[in-house]
């Protein structure tokens, strides 16, 4: 089943928005894959995306936080470099994996648990700091 961005995900935050939604749209791509039997094939597209928007999307958050002196600066942070490891521990795991389609649903349930707790509650919080800045 697809994971739907609805208006109460947004930050409020154009840039962050498009780069969240971006997002959805990848994991999207995942679910589908997995549904035709294609997961293993799409995980690895979707661990370059996030290779990329880790650097590209943390960093501008973390820019962002540090510019305007954001307090809760270092959690956020945090919670970010924490997705980057498990991020390498489940590639890692892809590499060596007897059932690869194990790991795909683990990504996909680290993925979309990031999209409901981080998005929807973290990045909330710094969007209403960030548009008090703006």
């Amino acid at each position: 089943m697809a994971i739907e961005w609805t208006q109460d995900l947004a930050t409020g935050i154009n840039w962050q928005d498009n780069q969240h939604k971006e997002l959805f749209v990848k994991i999207n791509s995942l679910i589908e894959a997995m549904k035709t039997g294609k997961g293993k094939e799409e995980i690895v597209k979707l661990f370059k995306f996030l290779d990329d928007y880790t650097v590209f999307h943390f960093g501008n958050e973390q820019k962002a936080m540090e510019k305007f002196n954001y307090n809760d600066y270092s959690s956020h942070k945090s919670q970010h470099q924490k997705f980057i490891s498990n991020l390498s521990d489940l590639k890692k795991q892809l590499e060596t994996a007897v059932v690869p389609v194990a790991v795909v649903i683990k990504a996909q349930s680290m993925v979309v648990d990031w999209l409901k707790n981080h998005i929807s509650k973290v990045d909330k919080v710094l969007g209403a700091f960030l548009r008090t800045k703006t």
